[in-house]
């Protein structure tokens, strides 16, 4: 192409390396769209999960359900559990109230739930209880424990241990003691339907402690359980403890923690901290036990702001993390902002231990943050899963509330900030406003699902189309005749533009002005051209035979041996004779050529970067 100008051919090469998936490293690389779509379904009599926050949710993505139970209406704790068949698009009730099951758990909020695709068990872990005087949930905190808690609680939890005793005659007293109880409930075999508790309380054989606002994640392979941070509820109210999982690792709650099993690799960022939101990040490498930071923080990363609440799921097929934003604080960190302008986020990486890149979700076309009815409003204490088969994001329910007014009559979140000695009281993360007022009409019962939207391996070739076909009228307009090159741009460039492209459209119609300049004339596309592209690149030059000989014996001192052979390539050689190209004309295709060459994979093509940095090893840019 450069060379010979071989439009066809290398129209038609663009295909052949779109079919061998040599675009997908930058299909991926481009900002996706969201497109959601709200499920309005129901079970049979009508019925479906009413208005909550602060429940779990877990999916069995190899038959099709996904699974929630438990949270806060606003009034008490709920414990119902359903499931809905991604299928049929439908819910059914498991139970309309699990206390009253043999085993069940009693109703809670603030737990976590996890799926295992190897047995078809769900394991049930944490909660926050409801207190005698009404105030649910709440935990004054007059001293924060500085070290966290001494039991280690990112410390795997084997599902295989034996199950503990039969249970005494009072269900009720099993499920309201203090003890953290891990439940097990079985959806294949024979016991199908059963709950079963695992555990009277993990933190008697070496478990966690019970925990509230923490994260738990499953590796089904190894049949090992993860739970991350938390705060710990222990019955002692002058002190929030929290508990920590490694001494590296700062302790929170309210945090993230997803878990790529190809790369055993567990991802820990964002959360609470005292009364800090934070935005950290960190890996951590299961087989050989150790912990990266990837950012202290990733807000100065290009990523979200330091964030609370917020949700996280991740495919390991595309190595990527996608982030549902809950609360942040304003730039004065003193009011509880729930962002509402682009709270989705995609964190890529190549390899779990060195720091990826974070892009945001956008809006698809036609929709509006504004508009309830396309996209979710914004929310926080909420619950996501993923499917990996279908790689769609179900999000339900949740928590918007506002207080009506602010001072200044603007709406706002309610504040709420840990002081020593203060009174104040610090809230679990889906009971941020004052319980006592309610509010439970803001709690939300919307379901949804969420695709991303991004080029196809179609899009790329049209793309690459198109600047091929630039290159050609621009040398047809100094080559050819202006009627001619008028009709290549009316038929064959119009048909590879995408017209509904606002900056596709202004650069196709620059070209007319291309043609319409006298030949040497600078046109506002060809300014454009020169700053994207390199600076300008002779031809290869032809190596003559009748070139004058040095004397051999010449007394000179010896030139170092050059590694890199300067003899040209006897096939470009005849080429270039063949149809000799200008050296503004070997410019413009070379650009062009760049251009292209920007699509293919990173392990396709030769690096971008300088040959120099191959030796340097303890460099990130090693490649």
């Amino acid at each position: 192409f450069v060379i010979n100008g071989d439009y066809t051919g290398c129209e038609a090469l663009l295909a052949s390396v779109a079919s061998a998936g040599l675009f997908t490293t930058s299909l991926l690389s481009e900002q996706p769209h969201a497109l959601w779509t709200r499920l309005n379904a129901v079970d049979p009599d009508g019925d479906a999960p009413s208005a909550r926050s602060g429940h779990a949710m877990c999916i069995d993505h190899e038959n099709g359900q996904i699974y929630l139970f438990g949270g806060w209406d606003g009034q008490k704790n709920l414990d119902d559990f359903w499931v809905f068949n991604v299928q049929a698009e439908a819910w059914k009730i498991i139970s309309y109230a699990t206390q009253r099951d043999v085993n069940g758990p009693g109703p809670r909020s603030c737990h976590k739930m996890v799926f295992d695709t190897a047995t078809g068990d769900i394991y049930v872990f944490g909660r926050l209880d409801e207190g005698t005087s009404g105030d649910i949930g709440e935990i004054p905190a007059t001293s924060v424990h500085s070290s966290g808690f001494d039991a280690p609680v990112t410390s795997p939890v084997s599902p295989r241990q034996s199950p503990p005793g039969p249970l005494s005659s009072s269900r009720s007293s099993v499920w309201s003691s203090r003890g953290a109880q891990f439940y097990r409930y079985h959806t294949r075999g024979r016991d199908a339907g059963k709950w079963e508790l695992f555990f009277r309380d993990t933190s008697v054989t070496g478990g966690p402690p019970l925990v509230f606002d923490h994260q738990m994640t499953i590796d089904s392979g190894a049949q090992v359980i993860y739970v991350s941070g938390g705060r710990v509820v222990d019955g002692d109210w002058d002190s929030l403890k929290f508990s920590a999982a490694y001494p590296c690792l700062p302790s929170r709650f309210g945090h993230s923690m997803v878990f790529d099993q190809k790369m055993q690799t567990l991802f820990i960022f964002g959360g609470q901290r005292e009364d800090k939101y934070l935005s950290d990040m960190y890996a951590y490498h299961i087989p050989s036990n150790t912990v990266t930071e990837l950012f202290s923080n990733f807000s100065s990363a290009g990523g979200p702001d330091a964030c609370f609440t917020q949700r996280a799921v991740l495919d390991a097929d595309l190595r990527e993390i996608y982030v549902f934003c809950g609360l942040t604080r304003n730039r004065s960190h003193t009011d509880i902002v729930l962002e509402s302008d682009s709270p989705y986020w995609i964190y890529r990486y190549e390899r779990p231990e060195r720091p990826g890149k974070w892009t945001k979700i956008l809006l698809a076309e036609g929709s509006s943050p504004m508009s309830p009815t396309i996209t979710p409003l914004a929310r926080y204490a909420h619950q996501v899963v993923y499917d990996p088969t279908t790689r769609t994001a179900y999000m339900h329910g949740g928590n918007a509330c506002l207080e009506p007014t602010s001072e200044d009559g603007q709406p706002r979140l309610s504040s709420v900030r840990a002081t020593a000695g203060s009174g104040n009281r610090v809230a679990s993360e889906e009971r941020i406003e004052d319980v006592g007022m309610g509010h439970s009409k803001d709690r939300l019962d919307d379901f949804w699902k969420m695709s991303l939207i991004r080029p196809s391996a179609d899009d790329m070739v049209r793309r690459g189309r198109y600047l091929i076909r630039q290159q050609q009228f621009r040398e047809l307009c100094e080559d050819s005749t202006p009627i001619k090159a008028l009709s290549y741009l009316q038929t064959e460039v119009s048909a590879v533009v995408d017209h509904n492209d606002a900056e596709e459209t202004k650069e196709f119609r620059a070209l007319l002005a291309h043609l319409l300049s006298p030949a040497g004339t600078e046109t506002p596309l060809t300014k454009k051209r020169l700053r994207e592209e390199d600076s300008p690149t002779a031809p290869p030059k032809s190596f003559d035979d009748d070139e004058p000989m040095t004397d051999a014996h010449a007394i000179s001192p010896p030139e170092p041996r050059s590694v890199v052979s300067m003899q040209e390539d006897p096939a470009e050689q005849k080429l270039d004779r063949a149809c000799p190209a200008s050296p503004e004309r070997f410019r413009q295709r070379t650009g062009v050529f760049e251009q292209l060459m920007a699509f293919v994979n990173s392990d396709a093509k030769q690096p971008d970067k300088d040959l120099i940095r191959l030796i340097n090893v303890d460099s990130a840019d090693v490649y």
